[in-house]
This record gives structure tokens, sequence and C-alpha cells, in this order.
């Protein structure tokens, strides 16, 4: 049985050039007939999808290239510190822009292979960087090497693109970070001179913590969700238990980490000189 156009479609993730189809057999007439039907759609001159593309990357697509920064890495189910409030569109180095209903498309020239779609990781880490920034940048490798989405190639690849003053966050990067927010913290108490600091920590009697900083500080980073109810109760139970064997124990949640940062490191500090008086 031959292959149908929006078969074929599916198989590039919903996004495909005209050329791409024709390769596998297709003739221009069939693609046409299937966008008639109502099979694929025909997006601009040359460009079809199907219902497996996304409506952020068919945006991308209509504007004349691939999904990129934060949009791009949340295709590929990697964590970032902040959404996209429109789609990131990657044209290549010198890619034209199409204009097309109701964009509000941003714009990004890189060098590199571009083609319609998606990004791959390696290429969205590295745009993500320059647009959003070092923070953003971080906690997103380290989500991508923890879900094994990037290789050593792939980070050597973007170090070497990455400004000689930025190459310092890949060396610094781990593959067995748990969770964004312990990324941010880690790299947050790194600028702060802050550098004795175990992460995901078995203590006997307690549990698993978040952070042991300086041997005697636990930091728990309590996420999006509010604990309360029978987790509360467990939160306070392990505190005591900390306590009793000579520890400190401070919780934030997700927003304090993320908005209140200068409160949370001055309990931090704070914490550390009593720790050490």
């Amino acid at each position: 049985m031959l292959i149908t156009p929006r078969q074929l479609l599916d198989r590039f993730d919903g996004l495909a050039r005209g050329r791409q189809l024709t390769a596998f057999g297709l003739s221009r007439y069939e693609l046409a007939r299937a966008a008639d039907r109502g099979e694929i759609r025909r997006l601009r001159r040359g460009v079809y999808a199907s219902t497996k593309a996304t409506d952020a990357a068919i945006a991308a697509a209509r504007h004349g290239g691939a999904l990129t920064c934060a949009g791009a890495l949340q295709h590929h189910e990697v964590w970032t510190l902040e959404d996209d409030d429109e789609p990131h569109v990657w044209l290549g180095s010198t890619g034209r822009v199409h204009p097309h209903p109701g964009c509000s498309c941003v714009a990004h020239y890189h060098p590199g292979r571009m083609s319609l779609g998606v990004a791959d990781v390696r290429d969205a880490l590295i745009h993500g960087y320059f647009c959003h920034g070092e923070e953003f940048f971080f906690c997103a490798l380290e989500s991508a090497w923890r879900k094994r989405l990037i290789g050593a190639g792939d980070r050597a690849r973007i170090r070497a693109t990455l400004p000689r003053s930025a190459q310092w966050l890949v060396d610094f990067a781990r593959p067995d970070a748990d969770s964004g927010l312990e990324s941010l913290m880690r790299l947050r108490l790194h600028l702060q001179g802050i550098d004795d600091v175990r992460t995901q920590v078995h203590i006997d009697g307690v549990g698993r913590v978040d952070f042991v900083i300086e041997g005697r500080l636990i930091v728990e980073a309590d996420g999006e969700d509010n604990h309360t109810g029978p987790q509360r109760h467990r939160d306070l139970r392990r505190d005591a238990a900390a306590s009793a064997l000579g520890y400190e124990s401070l919780r934030f949640d997700y927003v304090q980490i993320l908005r209140a940062w200068d409160t949370v490191l001055e309990a931090i500090l704070a914490a550390l000189r009593r720790a050490h008086a």
C-alpha cells in the first residue's frame, strides 16, 4: 500500500516542504488533491502540515522557519524557567520572513542548518541562551541532560558556540538535577561563592532532602504545589528529626525562589552565619 501525504507528513512531525515529500514519490498533484480534500493543510506555497503539527510550529512554518527557544524546548519536554509569549522562529542566518495573518512571531537569525518544524534541543538551547540569558539556559541544559536529550558531542558544540564568558555554565552543569528549581538554586548559590552544596542527600532518620549547604543547613524547594494537610505534617516531622541531628532547615516555595530571591538568599546567609557562630 502506498503511503498517503498525511502519513508521510506525520513522519516529518507534521510539517514539511513539498520537495521533501515529492522525494518520497508523491507528486505535486497528489499533494494538491490531499489539501483540497482537507487531509493536509497548505500553509503557504510549497509548505504543508498535518494535524500532528502544533499551532506554534505551524506559526513558525508560516513565518518561514522553525520553532525555537522555550517553545521548542517545551516541545521536547525540557523544563524552562519561563515561557515565550509568542512563537520564536529560527530563520537560519539569512532566512526570509513570510508575513502571515495574525503574525506575532519573534525572528531569530543564527547560523546552522534550519529545517521547518521544531528546532532540535541543541539548537534551541543555544538560541535560548542568547534570547533569555544564563539562568534560563543553565536550567534547560541540565533538564535536557538529565532526560538524555543531549550527549557529549552536543554539549561540546553548545559550549563552543557560547561566548567565552558563558562557557563555564556548560562545565558547571550536571546530569542529575532533580528539577529546574534545583538547577536554579545551585547556580545562584555558586554565584554567591557558596559551593559546598550537595543535592538530593539522604539523611538517616530524615529521608531525602533537596540541599545540604556547608554540611549544616538543609534547604527544601517545595515546588509549585503548596504543602498542606498530611504533606505539611510530614514536612514538620522531617524538620524536627533534622533539628535533633543538628541541622537547621529552611523551606521555600516556587514563587519565592523565582520572584523573591533576595529574601531567600538573606535567609540562607543568616542561617549559615548561625551555623558557624
